[in-house]
């Protein structure tokens, strides 16, 4: 017999580990695409600034802030480009439900690494705009925007859903949305 899952929320889906692993490296590899994608041109630029003419009269801080930053933008882009290094290694193995496992924390920790380089990117640029003081009050705020956007959010969503299954109510039911 072979066992069936269901999601996170008990609506179920009539799949197996291996059908839902495939669904999930699927829906994976369309949210690395985005990502790695915004990490790499972040990055190739990042890496061009430092033969700009301009590079030479940052301060010894700004030059700090701007190696930090390479360094974030390096990490991020090993984590969001090592899924597909582990599905490489991994592939015929039988491992497709723990090679998703360890491809998704990869990605998670891609995106925790990559808000480090925005910012520290935004730092830098804010800095050298010659917003002093101000440039650290804007990157707080950005910082929260993303924190919000990215992990709460979704943190929230997963919450209400789990909240709303518990209750026994359909998900659907309070948003006014279409709950065909």
């Amino acid at each position: 017999m072979v066992e069936q899952h269901t999601d996170s929320v008990g609506r179920g889906r009539d799949e197996t580990e291996e059908e839902r692993a495939d669904r999930r490296w699927s829906e994976l590899l369309q949210e690395l695409r985005v990502a790695q994608t915004g990490v790499q041109i972040l990055f190739g630029f990042l890496l061009t600034v430092v033969f700009q003419s301009r590079f030479a009269t940052l301060s010894d801080t700004e030059r700090t802030i701007y190696l930090v930053t390479v360094v974030f933008g390096a990490a991020a882009t090993g984590a969001l480009i090592g899924p597909v290094a582990v599905h490489r290694s991994l592939a015929g193995r039988h491992l497709k439900p723990q090679t998703v496992d360890w491809a998704a924390r990869l990605a998670m920790t891609g995106l925790l690494l990559l808000l480090c380089t925005m910012a520290s990117a935004l730092f830098l640029i804010l800095r050298v705009a010659g917003l002093g003081e101000v440039a650290g009050w804007i990157v707080t705020a950005m910082l929260l925007w993303f924190v919000l956007c990215w992990f709460v959010i979704p943190l929230w969503a997963r919450a209400r859903a789990t909240a709303s299954k518990d209750a026994g109510e359909p998900a659907a039911r309070d948003r006014g949305g279409d709950s065909r």
